[in-house]
């Protein structure tokens, strides 16, 4: 049954995922402004308490001294993704990074040749990826705590995890359409 969902900012909280520590950060306001962007856009999964959570809100509280409080919105309880294991969620190798004039770009990462990526425009790089893959298996890509990371001293950037369908065996083929075109509807506005 889906209720009011409160973040408990304490040490016992059982959705530490939602709270992510910015202590590492050189250029916290450049990670505050980058990380802005995907406000409700991107998905955010807590292993935690097995959900992924669609419609919620980033702040950086003063008092959580450099943390990154993710809250979900209590009123929107059909945006949360529930029943979702650990093991259905995987890292990607994916990153978003900006580049010098702030566009956000996908870094791909590259086998076998003498560069180790390659940087793409955002939504190039998403459909270049997802024509490489089944067209009832795209990307459907989301954020775990820890995802946000600084890529030098001044660059912030995103890994991406991804959501695998194959590892939902618990959840209906209604739900798990539904979890898909959620989050691909969300990418629309990257």
């Amino acid at each position: 049954m889906l209720g009011i969902i409160e973040v408990d900012l304490s040490k016992g909280s059982q959705n530490k995922d939602l709270i992510w520590e910015m202590d590492t950060f050189k250029q916290r306001r450049s990670a505050h402004e980058f990380v802005m962007h995907f406000e409700n856009k991107l998905c955010v999964f807590s292993g935690s308490v097995e959900q992924i959570y669609t419609n919620y809100s980033i702040f950086f509280p003063p008092e959580e001294h450099r943390r990154m409080v993710i809250l979900p919105n209590p009123s929107a309880h059909f945006d949360i993704c529930q029943g979702v294991p650990e093991e259905a969620v995987k890292p990607t190798g994916l990153f978003i990074v900006p580049n010098a004039k702030r566009e956000l770009m996908l870094r791909i990462p590259l086998k076998g040749q003498a560069a180790a990526f390659r940087d793409l425009p955002l939504q190039v790089g998403m459909q270049l990826v997802n024509a490489r893959r089944p067209t009832h298996l795209p990307l459907l890509p989301v954020l775990v705590k820890g995802d946000l990371r600084e890529l030098d001293a001044r660059t912030p950037c995103l890994h991406l995890h991804a959501l695998s369908l194959s590892n939902l065996k618990k959840l209906s083929a209604m739900e798990v359409g539904a979890m898909r075109r959620v989050i691909l509807s969300r990418l629309t506005g990257l």
